[in-house]
């Protein structure tokens, strides 16, 4: 049975996306503060992405529009986690987002999925934090994610295991790992990353296959299983983690598509932060 659940893991029909608000570059939260975000750049660079998605991929994207009260709702990932038909409301562990997850929740509804709302105000989940591995889900516990947010996924999707993950020097768990095939890790070559790598390989029943790139940053990728296209991988661009790509490129059964995120990678954008993926297939 695991095997066929890994199977699916990539299977996407649908991305829900978010236009870039202008109050982005000033009021967006960001660990770095001394970086200039080019909102210009930063939304051509979305519109790649997104056509990535829409044009080269086939997904159906619905696109929210943009709030200028809320600077980081580019971020859609950290609202929800959708996992087959149902989908998780989360509570952001940043007060200032909280209000982002009302027009992610009505978008997944019109989309007929199972909503269920994290309701428990002690808790606190970000999606960025939420690994997914087709198998099992690994919930980082970081500054934005906590134990009963972690508890409230594992009530919510009870047909996974899931483990906890200390993160100590990142934004998110997913600020340095993320899947790049139904059995493949990639994952940041620094200390922090290496140390979360072991500490999944534990706690899992599973032994996964690993991609080590330079880049923890570049570790950041989206995996997607498109009919007629087969294993797919959004990866940053040569031009931002050179190294890392040559990692990538090793990968001989992947399509690869290099996507360029300098911009929101300055208030802590990641690849997988700017969509959430639904798989609405028809049932077997």
């Amino acid at each position: 049975m695991a095997g066929l659940i890994a199977s699916a893991l990539g299977r996407s029909t649908h991305a829900i996306v978010r236009a870039i608000p202008d109050s982005l570059c000033l009021e967006a939260l960001r660990t770095e503060s001394d970086s200039t975000v080019d909102l210009e750049l930063a939304r051509r660079q979305h519109d790649g992405y997104i056509g990535v998605l829409r044009d080269q991929l086939g997904l159906h994207v619905v696109e929210l529009s943009a709030e200028e009260s809320l600077p980081d709702a580019p971020f859609v990932e950290d609202a929800a986690v959708v996992c087959g038909g149902t989908a998780l409301i989360t509570r952001p562990g940043a007060p200032s987002r909280r209000k982002e997850v009302e027009a992610v929740k009505k978008a997944l509804q019109d989309l007929q999925l199972n909503v269920v709302e994290m309701t428990d105000e002690n808790a606190t989940l970000d999606g960025g934090d939420v690994l997914f591995t087709g198998r099992e889900f690994f919930v980082g516990l970081s500054k934005r994610t906590n134990q009963r947010g972690a508890e409230i996924l594992a009530d919510t999707f009870k047909d996974y295991a899931v483990s906890m993950v200390p993160v100590c020097d990142s934004l998110h768990l997913k600020s340095f790992c993320s899947m790049a095939g139904p059995n493949l890790i990639v994952i940041g070559s620094s200390e922090p990353a290496q140390k979360a790598l072991k500490t999944m390989q534990q706690m899992s029943d599973h032994r996964y296959d690993k991609l080590t790139v330079p880049d923890d940053a570049a570790a950041n990728c989206i995996y997607l299983n498109i009919p007629g296209k087969g294993h797919v991988l959004l990866h940053r661009a040569p031009e931002e983690f050179p190294e890392s790509v040559k990692v990538f490129e090793k990968l001989k059964d992947h399509m690869l598509i290099p996507v360029a995120n300098s911009e929101l990678a300055k208030v802590d954008g990641c690849l997988t932060c700017c969509s959430i993926l639904i798989d609405k297939s028809p049932s077997l």
